[in-house]
């Protein structure tokens, strides 16, 4: 008896159904070796996936029912198939070596995705994945722009973002109410910020949180806990959709240097792996 798969709203399922599409997404992907796919569902990816013998493919789904549709119909994934969520799956027992991204991520914990890549960022070279495309857009957005924020500062800081294509609602069962888009992220040559990482996370969100003031504004509880006030601090004048990464982490730097009150400080190091969310 063949399995179905009812798509299921609490996991922000839509299957993408539009053959042009899975093509397109899965020629997007440069890597070869090893390649992790997250949210297989119907399998639509996976086939092209498993049909490159150059491609070393394993899967993790949290649904039941689209782990059994894919174990009948593509039964040689059984060894590679996980079935788990993502965000809580130790990823180096998956791959203990570097790997590769791809997916139609659930709208619903897309960024927790992301958020989860940066954590791994030295193990994963390359994501190839559709979301939706306000998002798309807002993590390759560049400074001087409306969509700039956090999560577009984070991930430039370690990969290089191209918004790839727009992809309509009529691509997917059920059609999702917005349009969605997919994207490719390329871990840069960046192997540190020169400032510290906590920090430069600290600084960046708080500032975006507050994003109409000015970062003299949006940091007075962190300038107050200086011991001393450099006398140049720069960008203080700025909103942060004005800012580059580089010039983040030069910010962060001159503040890291008076050795913050409560913050891990380390001028030069990066202050750890793994981001807050």
């Amino acid at each position: 008896m063949t399995q179905s798969v009812r798509p299921k709203k609490a996991l922000g399922q839509h299957f993408l159904t539009d053959q042009g599409v899975a093509d397109a997404i899965v020629a997007s992907l440069r890597s070869r070796g090893p390649v992790l796919e997250v949210g297989p569902g119907t399998g639509v990816l996976t086939r092209r996936l498993l049909a490159d013998p150059q491609l070393q493919l394993k899967v993790v789904e949290l649904d039941g029912e689209s782990v059994r549709y894919l174990l009948e119909h593509y039964p040689k994934l059984a060894p590679a198939l996980y079935e788990a969520d993502f965000l809580k799956l130790d990823l180096q027992k998956v791959f203990p070596e570097r790997f590769a991204l791809i997916g139609n991520f659930p709208y619903n914990i897309s960024s927790q995705i992301f958020f989860k890549v940066l954590d791994y960022r030295d193990r994963i070279p390359e994501v190839v994945c559709m979301v939706q495309k306000e998002v798309a857009e807002r993590l390759a957005a560049g400074p001087g722009t409306k969509t700039y924020g956090i999560l577009s500062v984070l991930l430039q800081a370690w990969y290089d973002i191209e918004y790839l294509f727009t992809v309509g609602e009529g691509s997917f069962v059920p059609p999702p109410k917005v349009k969605s888009a997919v994207i490719r992220l390329v871990r840069n040559g960046r192997d540190t910020l020169g400032c510290d990482g906590d920090l430069f996370r600290k600084v960046v969100k708080t500032t975006f949180n507050q994003r109409r003031k000015t970062i003299r504004n949006s940091l007075k509880p962190v300038l107050a806990s200086l011991p001393k006030l450099p006398a140049y601090v720069p960008y203080l004048d700025a909103r942060p959709e004005q800012l580059s990464v580089e010039e983040f982490a030069e910010l962060t730097k001159t503040l890291s240097l008076q050795h913050v009150a409560g913050d891990r400080c380390s001028p030069g190091g990066d202050g750890g792996d793994v981001l807050e969310r």
